[in-house]
Parts: structure tokens; sequence; C-alpha cells
């Protein structure tokens, strides 16, 4: 059964890292819901997050082929239950909706969202949350009128202490 996972990668900042492993990814064939990279907590050490569809034994083989990389040092995976993630979202909605009575300003606060920017023309709205949350913000505002809407990638942190530390104490690199 498929299910949700975020995978986790942590390999040197070289270039080509983040193209292989999507490589890996593609050939199998499946789509990435969300991805996101940044330094880690480790100096020297970068975070790739990827979040995919698929059957735990997939999920499985996927970090096993990732781990064989050069430049990575280890991939993990978790299903949601194991992370605390966000994803943050803008939207661009033209300044006349606010002027048609109070359905913008109720929906901003409805979804907990801030106004990030006014100007003549527009106005930027930034909502943190899940992506169920920043997709039904975004339909609403589909009903008064949108300009543009992106949506970073996945950011996460894992509940258990990090099993990084662990594996690299255990190989004598930290």
């Amino acid at each position: 059964m498929e299910n949700e996972y975020t995978i986790t990668i942590f390999s040197e900042n070289k270039t080509g890292v983040l193209s292989r492993v999507i490589g890996i990814i593609t050939r199998r064939k499946i789509n990435m819901d969300s991805i996101s990279a940044s330094k880690s907590a480790i100096k020297g050490i970068h975070k790739i997050i990827i979040v995919i569809k698929v059957t735990e034994t997939q999920v499985r083989k996927i970090c096993a082929q990732i781990d064989k990389q050069i430049d990575v040092f280890k991939a993990f995976y978790y299903d949601n239950s194991d992370l605390v993630y966000q994803e943050i979202a803008l939207y661009k909605v033209p300044t006349e909706a606010f002027y048609q009575g109070d359905t913008v300003e109720n929906l901003v606060r409805k979804y907990d969202a801030k106004i990030l920017r006014i100007e003549k023309k527009y106005i930027v709205i930034e909502k943190t949350g899940h992506q169920e949350e920043t997709e039904a913000l975004l339909e609403e505002l589909e009903q008064v009128g949108i300009y543009e809407f992106i949506r970073s990638g996945r950011v996460a942190i894992v509940k258990p202490m990090e099993r990084l530390n662990t594996y690299l104490k255990k190989r004598n690199i930290a």
C-alpha cells in the first residue's frame, strides 16, 4: 500500500548531488510532491527533503540507492507521524478584493495567515502550514481572484533525536 514518506538526505554541498538523487527517483517513474534543500545543523552537511507517495519497500530501496551515491552521507525515510513539518505559501491577490467587503480579511484570519505586502494593485498574503491548509486557502482565494500562488517544499524536523549523529559516530566521522 502506498503512503506518503519524507526522505531526508544528508550530503556534502557538491554540484550534482541533487541531480543524481532526483534521477534515482524519476527513473522509477515516481512523482515528487515536494523537495527542499538547505544546510543542516551539522557544519559542512546539507539536508535535502523529498516527499513521495510509494510503498515502504520502494522507499527502502530508494534510500539504499541514494546511500550509495558519492557525496551522500546517509538517507533516512519517515512517515508523517515521525515529523514536525511545515510549508510556506504566498498568494498575490488584487487589492480590489479587499474593497469588496470583508471576505478576504476574514479568510486571512480564518487561516491564520498574514499580510506581507500591500501595493496599489496587489496584496501579498503568507500562510505557513501543511499542504492541505495552504491548498484550502488557495481554493477560497480563487473565488475572489488571485494573481499568483507559490508554495515551498516541505521543511521538516524529525521528532526522535536525529539518527545522523548516531550514524556518524558509529562510522567515526563525527
